[in-house]
This record gives C-alpha cells, sequence and structure tokens, in this order.
C-alpha cells in the first residue's frame, strides 16, 4: 500500500516537529547524579590486608599399599614337609619366625658328598706334602751316596792306573757311580713335579670348597625365614604339597611402613609450588639429581575417608610419579606412612591396611601472602574502605584461592581496609562506618597458616 503525502501534508508536519520538540528536551536534561549527602551511611565488617603466614594446602586420593610386599617364591624343589601354623591370610608374623621347610634329605646326602670330596683332597694335599719332605730326604742322602760313591772312584782309578787291580773292578766302580748319579736326578725330577701337583690338588680343594658353599646355600633353601614383621597375604602351598623352583608360596606385607599414592590435579600441583617462584634454584636441584621434596619442602598428613576424625597419621613426601595419567589428567605424589599397625584404638583408630581408600592432605612450606576472605572478592572486584571511611571498588588479580581463602596478587596494597561484609546496593562512594573484624581476622590468620590435623603418633 503506497502512502499519498500530498493528501496528508498537515499529519507529517505535525509528527515532525513533534520528534525535534523531543530530541531539545532531551539534549537540555542535566545528568543524573547520585547525592551522596542522601545516601544512608553503611555499616560494614573490615580487616586490615597485611601479608600473614601462608600455607597451600592440597587433598589428594588414593588406595593404602604395603611399601614392601614379599613374595615368597621356592628357590629349590621338593616336598613341603613343615607350614608354620600361623602362615594363614591376615596373620601377623614376627620376623625371624621360620614359616616352611621344604623336604631336605636330597641335598643333604649332595652336601655331604661335596664334603666328601673337599675331605678326600684335603688329604691328598697333605700326603703330596709328607712325599715331598721324604723325597727331599732321600735325596740329601742320595747326594751325599754319590759324593762318596765318586771319591771312591777317583781313589780306585788312581790304582787301577798302577795296575794293582783289573779293569773290571774300575768299571763295576763307575757303574755304581752312574747308577747314584741316575737316583739323584729321579729324585730332583720327582721333587720338581711336587708344586704342579699340589698346585691342582688346591684346586680341586677350592673347587670342593665351593661345591661345599652352593650345596650349603642349597640346602639353606629348604628353610624359609621371614625376614621382617609381616602381615600375611596369600597362601599357595599346603603341607606335604611337591613344589617346583619358582612356585610362589606366599606373600607377606612389611608392618613397619605403607605406602598412598595420591592422584593430583594439574592445577592443583602447580598451587603447591608457588612457593618456589623465588626461589628460581630448585628447578636446577631437581634437573640435577636432587631429591624432589628436597626443593618443595612438602610435609602431608593421612586420613581415612570414612567419618572417622581421630585416624589421622603422619606421613612422608617420598616421590612424584614419573609421568602424567593420560586419562584424568592427574601427577602422583606418593607419601609414605611409619609403623601404620602401631598405636590401634578400635572403632577410632584401625590400622592403615592395603586397599583402605584415604585422603592425603599435603601442605606446601609456609611463605608471606596477601590473605583476604574468599567472598570479599566479588567477580574480580573488592571493596576498600578507604580513608574518608567511602566506598571504593578495586579490581584485583588472584593468585591462588583455598578453601575461603584467596592470595591476591595485584591491585590491594598491604594496610588497607577491606570490607568483608555483603553490601546492597552497592555505590562507590557511598559512606561508611567501620567495624574492625578482629576475631575474624585472626580465625583468618589460623586458616592460612595451615596448621595440620591432630596427629595420632
Amino acid at each position: 500500500m503506497r502512502i499519498n503525502f500530498k493528501r496528508y501534508p498537515a499529519l507529517f508536519i505535525a509528527i515532525g516537529l513533534g520528534f525535534i520538540i523531543a530530541l531539545i528536551l532531551i539534549k537540555s536534561k542535566d545528568t543524573m547524579q547520585h547525592d551522596t549527602a542522601n545516601i544512608a551511611t553503611k555499616s560494614v565488617e573490615t580487616i586490615v590486608a597485611t601479608y600473614i603466614p601462608f600455607r597451600t594446602r592440597i587433598t589428594a586420593y588414593g588406595n593404602v599399599e604395603p611399601a614392601i610386599t614379599l613374595n615368597g617364591m621356592a628357590e629349590v624343589s621338593g616336598k613341603i614337609s613343615f607350614l608354620h601354623p600361623n602362615l594363614k591370610p591376615g596373620e601377623t608374623i614376627p620376623g625371624g619366625t621360620q614359616i616352611i621347610r621344604i623336604e631336605a634329605k636330597d641335598y643333604t646326602v649332595g652336601l655331604k658328598k661335596t664334603e666328601a670330596d673337599l675331605s678326600a683332597s684335603h688329604s691328598s694335599l697333605k700326603e703330596l706334602i709328607e712325599n715331598e719332605k721324604s723325597t727331599k730326604r732321600s735325596l740329601t742322602l742320595a747326594k751325599k751316596n754319590l759324593t762318596v760313591g765318586e771319591a771312591e772312584y777317583a781313589r780306585i782309578k788312581q790304582i787301577w792306573e798302577q795296575r794293582v787291580i783289573s779293569k773290571s773292578t774300575l768299571d763295576a766302580e763307575e757303574q755304581k757311580v752312574l747308577q747314584l748319579r741316575q737316583q739323584v736326578e729321579e729324585l730332583q725330577g720327582t721333587i720338581n713335579t711336587y708344586d704342579s701337583r699340589k698346585q691342582s690338588v688346591k684346586s680341586q680343594i677350592a673347587r670342593a670348597e665351593q661345591e661345599v658353599k652352593n650345596s650349603e646355600t642349597i640346602l639353606g633353601r629348604t628353610e624359609i625365614t621371614l625376614p621382617f614383621d609381616a602381615r600375611i597375604g596369600s597362601v599357595n602351598i599346603e603341607k606335604n604339597e611337591f613344589v617346583s623352583v619358582g612356585t610362589i608360596m606366599f606373600e607377606a606385607i612389611d608392618l613397619k611402613g605403607v605406602e598412598i599414592n595420591a592422584h593430583l590435579a594439574m592445577d592443583s600441583m602447580r598451587k603447591l609450588v608457588t612457593h618456589l617462584q623465588k626461589t628460581p634454584d630448585a628447578g636446577q636441584q631437581i634437573a640435577h639429581g636432587g631429591r624432589i621434596n628436597d626443593s618443595l619442602g612438602l610435609v602431608a598428613s593421612v586420613r581415612l575417608v570414612n567419618g572417622m576424625p581421630g585416624a589421622v597419621w603422619e606421613a612422608r613426601v617420598l616421590r612424584l610419579s614419573d609421568s602424567i595419567d593420560p586419562t584424568r589428567q592427574t601427577l602422583g605424589i606418593v607419601v609414605g606412612v611409619d609403623n601404620p599397625y602401631e598405636k590401634i584404638i578400635p572403632g577410632v583408630r584401625p590400622p592403615l591396611l592395603k586397599g583402605m581408600y584415604t585422603a592425603v592432605d599435603i601442605f606446601a612450606p609456609s611463605h608471606l601472602a596477601l590473605v583476604i576472605p574468599r567472598n570479599a572478592v566479588h567477580q574480580g572486584r573488592v571493596y576498600i574502605a578507604d580513608q574518608n571511611n567511602k566506598l571504593t571498588i578495586r579490581d584485583v588479580e588472584i593468585q591462588l584461592i583455598q578453601s575461603d581463602l584467596a592470595i591476591i596478587q595485584k591491585g590491594i596494597k598491604e594496610g588497607e581496609r577491606v570490607i568483608i561484609t555483603d553490601i546492597i546496593p552497592v555505590i562507590e562512594g557511598m559512606p561508611l562506618s567501620i567495624i574492625t573484624a578482629t576475631e575474624f581476622a585472626n580465625e583468618m590468620n589460623q586458616k592460612a597458616a595451615g596448621e595440620q590435623p591432630e596427629l595420632n603418633q
């Protein structure tokens, strides 16, 4: 439908004049101003922004695992001749207790045989030594006889040269000298062989001694003794059962310690190391072989996730896992608890058993930080009471939020008064009546200090 402007000129002129008058009225109207004189004074509680000792505290969760688990493996084959009566799942057995014996008859026979061989070799060596001594004495006598025979041969030869005796007498004396020389040479040759013969027997002795040690070691493997105080896990054998080498016979868990591999989100790990920003050498210490916690300085406590407030243990931070969990994108931090079976209180503090689900509270070292209540931050802004007791709105940069506390990186200066009361409506410049929340500040300081839960050991 087309509008014919020529038929209604007066209407359009009236609309235009009305539009022009409306613009003039809007332009000429004064800007709305808040009349602070008419705003009622608001009573608010404040705390003074101060750098106080602060400890980052992160809670992670993980299951209890034994620090040391012994899988008792058979090192020799044979029939089980003895089982300790307490070798049953769940029982505890003190260290040094013999718990299994394997039939040792065959191994005892083998040991006796090697001991007999060793004894024979010692006897052979002793006999050789005595024979050597006897041969050396015989050699001495033979040399003396040779000297005498040679002198007698020289005398007989002089007499023969005078033609007093026959040639056959001289030949007979010469034959005696030759026999004496041969005897001396044979004895000397025999003595020369004693060194090699003794060395051979000594080698046999060394070999026999090693065989005896091996036999004793094998015989010792027929008796299994617990190396530490242990809680027995699974038991896979029965008395009179035959076991072969490599059979897993039982599982024993060391009572002296357990470990928990707790999983931390990467953001949580970042919070734990914020205190190292001022110590850049920490990373270099780790990179050059230093222990992780020597640089991080973390401490920990472990508690059960089952409503038992009294079940808390002191823990040591041992190590970080070698990789990130690809599914959960978490980093494992392993803590250890010593003597988890001590100071048991029925119904209050059970022992830390394998598989228990625990909460691990990890504490970073204390460092100074500007801490305010988390509810004092309103969408990245904080309300400040200025020197004239007027409301000032300040943008802040938060470094860390922990529970109901916030660590401020930028935006607030030390000594300024932070409003911790909710204000509705929020009007910048509104007058304030200040109430200093001293008790609240003291409680906040205690929370920031991150005191650990009361421990039971």
